[in-house]
């Protein structure tokens, strides 16, 4: 019988917590990282070192669990259509950082950016400044403040104006910015339009913001689209609605929005162990 996708990561969370032992400290973030397309993707975070080396494969459901600590500053996206070989050695339709599986610099264009600046308190946002790829959403959980669930619903790649299309095969791969395609001034945000006063949305950021109101559509978009948050973790989901329920992991115990934790939606542990049997069984990689 085949799991729901959700009840799927959520034991793959369990599971992957219960065989690596994974304890965090209270000055760390704790980041979940979730497919939820219905297709492979290889996300990518810079600087890397706490992200696996900056880069890892997710199919359909699958979910990873990293920390960060307190003074980490970077960005998480997701590279699409890759193909790498054993020796991590490839390329990517989207997002690319170079031939590396493991990234050490930033991704092309066009990608969707899950952007972090954790102190005591942390700054996080996600960007379409540099185009889109595929949807994306930062959902903050038990953190203290404002803690908005920042991101972009909606698919760009069916609604994207056809001078910005990205296309492999006939198929549209991404969204790039007007920056990317026109390289101009006023698109870019530089020369004389380099300020807050002078750099105003334009007739193709409102398209972003239409689409995504809580992301960035522009250089200068932080007054509706930046997010803080205190003592949180974050859970970054990948075609999953922002209101979507989601899950992570803290003080040993798996807390999930919406819920009344674990129990709500798995019921026991029995049930925990003998699904995370079957999937073992199955060779599901978590």
């Amino acid at each position: 019988m085949a799991l729901h996708p959700q009840m799927m990561i959520t034991i793959s969370l369990v599971i992957t917590i219960v065989l690596l032992g994974q304890r965090t400290c209270e000055s760390a973030r704790v980041f979940t990282i979730v497919n939820y397309c219905k297709e492979t993707l290889w996300p990518a975070a810079i600087p890397g070192d706490n992200f696996n080396g900056g880069g890892f494969v997710l199919k359909p459901g699958q979910s990873s669990v990293f920390t960060a600590p307190v003074g980490w500053s970077g960005r998480i996206w997701a590279r699409t259509g890759c193909n790498f070989d054993k020796s991590g050695n490839g390329n990517c339709q989207t997002g690319s950082c170079g031939t590396s599986l493991k990234c050490a610099g930033a991704g092309k264009t066009p990608a969707s950016l899950a952007e972090f600046t954790l102190a005591q308190l942390d700054f996080y946002d996600v960007s379409l400044v540099d185009g889109f790829n595929v949807p994306i959403s930062i959902k903050p959980l038990h953190g203290k403040g404002n803690c908005t669930t920042a991101g972009c619903d909606s698919d760009l790649r069916t609604t994207c104006p056809k001078e910005l299309s990205l296309k492999s095969n006939d198929k549209t791969v991404g969204c790039r910015s007007a920056c990317d395609v026109f390289n101009t001034d006023e698109y870019c945000c530089r020369g004389n339009f380099g300020n807050p006063s002078t750099c105003r949305p334009t007739f193709y950021s409102k398209k972003f913001k239409d689409a995504c109101p809580t992301s960035y559509s522009y250089a200068y978009d932080d007054p509706s689209s930046i997010c803080t948050c205190q003592g949180t973790d974050y859970i970054i989901a990948f075609c999953a609605s922002r209101k979507k329920q989601v899950c992570t992991y803290h003080n040993k115990k798996l807390h999930c929005s919406g819920s009344q934790g674990l129990k709500s939606l798995i019921g026991s542990w029995w049930i925990v162990m003998l699904t995370g049997f079957s999937l073992l069984t199955l060779g599901i990689v978590f």
